[in-house]
C-alpha cells in the first residue's frame, strides 16, 4: 500500500514496477492493483480521511510512506505510521528533482513518521533501488 501527498509519484512508481509506460493519472479513489494498493493523496492531506487509510492498511502486507525529494515540508506527523499496524517503509520519490540534502531531509521526515527502511527512487529515470523488489517479495 502506498500513502503520500498528491503528485508525489505513487501511481508512477506502481506503473514503473508493473512495467507499464508512465502516464499521468490522477488517482481518485483507493485502487487495488495487481501489485499494490494505490491511495489518493487527498486521503493523507485531509485528516478526516485517515480512517480510510487505517482500514485499508489492514489489507496490506507492507505500507510505503512516500514523499518527493523536492518537498518543502512533510505531511506526516511524527509517528504517523504507528496506527497502521503494519511494517512501514519510506520511499523518497522524484530523486532526480532533489539534491543530496533534499533527499536526506525527506528520508529523515519519513523516519520520523515511522518508516523503518527508506528507499530512494525516480520512476521517470527508471531508477528502482537495489533490494526494493526483493524486499517487497519477502513482505
Amino acid at each position: 500500500m502506498l500513502i503520500g501527498p498528491s503528485r508525489c509519484g505513487k501511481t508512477s512508481l506502481l506503473q514503473a514496477l508493473e512495467g507499464i509506460s508512465l502516464h499521468d493519472q490522477k488517482t481518485q479513489a483507493i485502487e487495488w492493483r495487481s501489485s499494490a494498493i494505490d491511495t489518493p493523496g487527498e486521503y493523507l492531506e485531509n485528516r478526516c480521511l485517515y480512517s480510510a487509510l487505517m482500514t485499508t492498511a489492514c489489507e496490506a502486507d507492507v505500507v510505503g510512506l512516500m514523499l518527493n525529494a523536492d518537498a518543502s515540508q512533510t505531511p506526516y506527523a511524527p509517528r504517523f505510521a504507528q496506527v497502521l499496524n503494519r511494517p512501514v517503509i519510506g520511499i523518497v520519490s522524484k530523486a532526480d528533482l532533489g539534491n543530496a540534502s533534499d533527499i536526506a531531509r525527506a528520508s529523515e521526515w519519513l523516519r520520523e513518521a515511522g518508516a523503518g527502511r527508506v528507499f530512494v527512487t525516480s520512476a521517470r529515470c527508471h531508477e528502482i533501488p537495489d533490494g526494493f523488489i526483493p524486499f517487497l517479495a519477502e513482505a
